[in-house]
């Protein structure tokens, strides 16, 4: 049987030290995908990931020359470019369905397939689609691929989204940028990642008014292009975090508080004491973490879907009950099984999850997907013995030097031939 590259965890170091948490993954991939409108930018603070460089050979494939110098990713726009984008880069993550809207604005269409990225359940694009058909769009299926025009331009529409789609916000976002009339969006996502876009595209000459679940657009045909810097990654920010709680350890992260309050709370219901600075966070975890209490997913200020696998890895060896009730994805449960091949003591039924605390060992593992290949290192960090752990491609998708920043804190993790 051949090998694979994946991780050796010998678990029970306590971590113990100081990181800066990357710029965010879930900002830097639609601010990508809104560069279609522009001839130029400059983005600092852009992560290694692999989900960035897929973007980046998108914007190859759509005419963009992209250069990166450290974290700095440089675009130009060298020609017109092709009016589709391969298979391969669609299925490859989630976000590429993000360059829809952009590349209606700019082009008048656009064919390409459903998005790929994590398995996470039911991730349905109907909310993307149906809110650009608002705006003028003609989208037909025609087999596996999308056929998307806009035979008389996109036009300012009032468009109310029936869910706070993260997603849906930032594709209609893009598309009434590059569109010079008004557009309204109510029912709109408010994350931190969202903000994030609208200042880029207000950096490149798109008015915006923005508040809590509404957005007005005032569109431009051409877009200036800026240099926009990425805010810091608030669900690696929160990751290191729980890394922390969950192996006894000390650690701080610098990031932006502001986004955390509530992976912070619930810290703070397992027993951790939090140290909020204006640029950091500081966690000192007691030698055993308590249960959690009861964890909803919510879209944001609520506790993010992006973290409960996370957390859940947190909570395994706590002492005491946590419940879990996943209402974004709600059958966002591939890392349960994971869990349990440890010891982890977890009864799922439909959206809820409720898990006792248990001893943890350490066994073979495997990446389901992104949050979960994370949440099943953070369980190994803290369990008894040595852990396999397969799937790196996934990780690598959302964490830039994860493998590194961990052993800076001291865990005994090594990449290998496994």
């Amino acid at each position: 049987m051949p090998f694979m590259r994946g991780l050796r965890i010998v678990g029970g170091n306590r971590l113990v030290g100081s990181v800066t948490a990357h710029g965010a993954k879930n900002a830097v991939l639609p601010i990508l995908a809104a560069t279609v409108l522009c001839h130029g930018a400059e983005i600092k603070n852009c992560p290694d990931l692999s989900d960035v460089a897929v973007s980046c050979h998108i914007l190859r494939h759509l005419g963009y020359a992209v250069g990166r110098q450290g974290d700095t990713l440089t675009l130009h726009r060298e020609e017109n470019g092709c009016r589709d984008v391969p298979p391969e880069w669609m299925r490859a993550m989630r976000s590429s369905i993000l360059f829809l809207g952009g590349m209606l604005a700019r082009c008048g269409g656009v064919s390409l397939c459903p998005p790929g990225g994590c398995a996470l359940g039911g991730r349905p694009i109907d909310l993307h689609l149906s809110a650009l058909r608002q705006m003028g769009a003609v989208i037909t299926e025609e087999g596996d691929t999308l056929r998307c025009t806009a035979p008389s331009g996109l036009h300012g529409a009032a468009v109310k989204l029936p869910y706070p789609s993260v997603g849906a916000t930032e594709n209609l976002l893009i598309a009434a940028a590059g569109t010079p009339a008004e557009t309204a969006i109510t029912g709109a996502a408010a994350e931190p990642e969202i903000t994030d876009l609208i200042r880029f595209l207000r950096g490149c000459g798109v008015t915006i008014e923005a508040s809590p679940g509404a957005i007005l657009v005032q569109g431009r045909d051409t877009l200036s292009g800026c240099t926009h810097t990425v805010l810091p990654d608030r669900i690696e920010a929160a990751t290191y975090l729980a890394a922390g709680a969950v192996t006894g350890g000390a650690v701080t992260v610098k990031c932006d508080p502001g986004h955390l309050a509530a992976p912070i709370a619930v810290l703070r219901r397992m027993g951790c004491k939090i140290k909020i600075t204006g640029d950091s966070v500081a966690l000192t975890a007691p030698e055993k973490l308590c249960g959690a209490g009861s964890i909803v997913t919510l879209p944001y200020p609520g506790f993010p879907t992006d973290l409960q696998a996370v957390f859940m890895a947190a909570a395994a060896g706590a002492k005491g009950y946590t419940a879990f009730t996943e209402t974004v994805f709600p059958r966002r449960w591939a890392h349960v099984e994971e869990l349990r091949r440890m010891g982890a003591d977890i009864t799922v039924a439909g959206s809820h999850a409720m898990l006792r605390g248990a001893a943890l060992t350490g066994t073979a593992l495997t990446c389901t997907d992104l949050r979960a290949g994370a949440a099943v290192v953070l369980a190994a960090l803290a369990a008894r013995g040595e852990s396999t752990v397969t799937g790196l491609s996934h990780i690598e998708r959302g964490y830039a030097e994860f493998v590194l920043t961990l052993r800076h804190l001291g865990a005994e993790i090594t990449i290998a031939e496994i």
